[in-house]
């Protein structure tokens, strides 16, 4: 039988979900933090080298008006991620301008509506509430919410895949149609976001859930399967197939090279965009502990603290349920589980990732953590730990933003000081004369992005004279960047100053 027509919770009416008085202090420090997130948004530069690298893609996107290629550089595709973070910032950099904020922008909304999902998926207000708040509170989806990655976009294709198959399966009939034609709508999510990792994050909890439950009769009936996939195609293959007839020999770099060599070749060599991290298997699970600071520190803490409360482990059924609203719940209880726990043993075993490769995990841990809070600390107690877990959390924001800015580190990691010294030494965006802006060692993405691509990369101090302006600009000369290794090698340069890892210079042809 269809799940349209069993009991289950519905989705609750916004007025429904508008805070009581239990909740003010909650909705309070959550109001701050998203406040206190879009601000520094706004004021903090783009950080090197994963934020920059791609928020240059989307600058040179949006510049060059090619929708198919993302391009790392000049002449040398990118073809380590699918093009959809880049088409959000792309066309946030064309409506708002070339700001931190723009290219932000979208990748705050992804994961807002992420965390819009997760509150539709709660059955009460006193759950929604509280997986709102322990997803919004994290560390990881605090500072995914304002980067620049492509991990929004993926989690946003994954949670809305997951809440429109369970809608699909139990909510009334109509709804449940067009939560069948959603569910293929995300996977063109996923899949534009990262790739066939997206399929792995969906279809792995899912077909443990049903191979668990036994319901495969009613996976097949809920979903409109033949043309819901033809749907996915028709919205997925279109780039694919540009793509590599634009650049050819990208699916086999991407597919094989970032959706194998990546995770099961450890230190893998291949990787044309950066070096291969080498973390210890099973890395994945301490990251996801990080990833839900303070959570993973309070939720045990206050489950010890009220542990005469009793109850059973998992979401409470409604009042007044019956049997079958007990057996929804039950099985609800694993389809959490199953969500939250593929990713952790998907990338168990790899040792090349991030600690952003638990974000997917996220959204389920919160429900069941919202179920399990609930049910140990009660709906009265569980507003005041929250509100604490979200001033450790708000507090803890702040204090970092104020070492960023007053350590240094924010040099370091940025090169817009270094950019805006060489603009006020005569450089140009455009190109259109004035001194070249050469940086000596790593490549900083960052300088790139702010001088507009601009920025010329050597690995050596001597190979500076060969990037200096040509014709009547040559006298301009150029402004220097002299990485760590490099800062006695222009002894002939005037010093311009220190900014984080590198010595700006002036250096005149000779």
């Amino acid at each position: 039988m269809s799940g349209g027509n069993t009991p289950s919770a519905q989705v609750a009416p916004l007025n429904a979900l508008l805070p009581d008085r239990r909740w003010r202090w909650v909705a309070l420090l959550l109001a701050l933090l998203v406040l206190g997130r879009l601000l520094a948004m706004a004021g903090l530069p783009l950080m090197d080298t994963t934020e920059a690298r791609y928020a240059d893609i989307g600058r040179r996107m949006a510049e060059l008006g090619d929708w198919v290629t993302p391009w790392h550089d000049q002449g040398q595709p990118f073809w380590g991620k699918p093009p959809l973070s880049f088409w959000l910032t792309a066309a946030s950099f064309r409506l708002l301008g070339f700001t931190e904020f723009a290219a932000r922008l979208p990748h705050f909304l992804c994961m807002l509506g992420v965390v819009a999902l997760v509150a539709q998926l709660a059955r009460s207000r006193d759950e929604a509430w509280t997986a709102v708040a322990l997803l919004g509170g994290a560390v990881l989806p605090l500072v995914a919410a304002g980067a620049v990655m492509t991990d929004e976009a993926l989690v946003l294709g994954t949670t809305l895949a997951m809440v429109s198959f369970w809608h699909a399966l139990h909510a009334p009939a109509a709804q449940a149609r067009n939560a069948g034609w959603w569910f293929f709508v995300a996977l063109a999510i996923g899949l534009l976001a990262k790739g066939p990792l997206a399929l792995v994050l969906t279809g792995l909890p899912l077909g443990a859930w049903v191979l668990l439950t036994r319901r495969f009769n009613a996976a097949r009936r809920a979903l409109p399967w033949l043309p819901g996939l033809a749907l996915m195609a028709t919205l997925v293959l279109p780039w694919y197939a540009l793509a590599e007839h634009r650049t050819p020999g990208f699916l086999a770099y991407f597919l094989i090279g970032e959706h194998w060599h990546r995770f099961v070749t450890p230190g893998w060599q291949g990787d044309l965009y950066g070096t291969a991290h080498r973390f210890p298997p099973g890395a994945i699970w301490a990251f996801a502990v990080v990833a839900v600071l303070p959570w993973s520190v309070l939720t045990p803490l206050a489950a010890w603290r009220h542990r005469h409360g009793g109850g059973r482990v998992g979401t409470a059924a409604p009042a007044g349920a019956g049997a079958a609203h007990e057996v929804i719940d039950r099985s609800r209880v694993l389809y959490l589980a199953c969500w939250a726990l593929a990713p952790l043993v998907f990338f168990t075993a790899a040792r090349n990732i991030i600690w952003t490769y638990a974000l997917p995990a996220l959204p389920a841990l919160a429900l069941l953590g919202a179920g399990f809070l609930l049910q140990r600390v009660g709906s009265q107690a569980t507003p005041r730990w929250l509100a604490a877990g979200l001033a450790l959390t708000l507090l803890g924001g702040v204090v970092g933003v104020a070492q960023l800015r007053h350590s240094g580190d924010m040099a370091m990691r940025s090169s817009r000081e270094l950019v805006a010294q060489w603009l006020q030494a005569g450089g140009r965006l455009d190109g259109m004369g004035g001194p070249a802006l050469v940086i000596v060692g790593q490549r900083q993405f960052s300088a790139s992005y702010y001088s507009h691509g601009q920025a010329r990369h050597v690995d050596r101090a001597e190979d500076v004279e060969s990037q200096l302006p040509t014709g009547p600009d040559r006298s301009a000369g150029a402004v220097v960047a002299l990485g760590v290794g490099h800062e006695t090698e222009l002894p002939q340069a005037q010093r311009l100053g220190q900014f984080g890892h590198y010595l700006l210079v002036r250096l005149k042809p000779s």
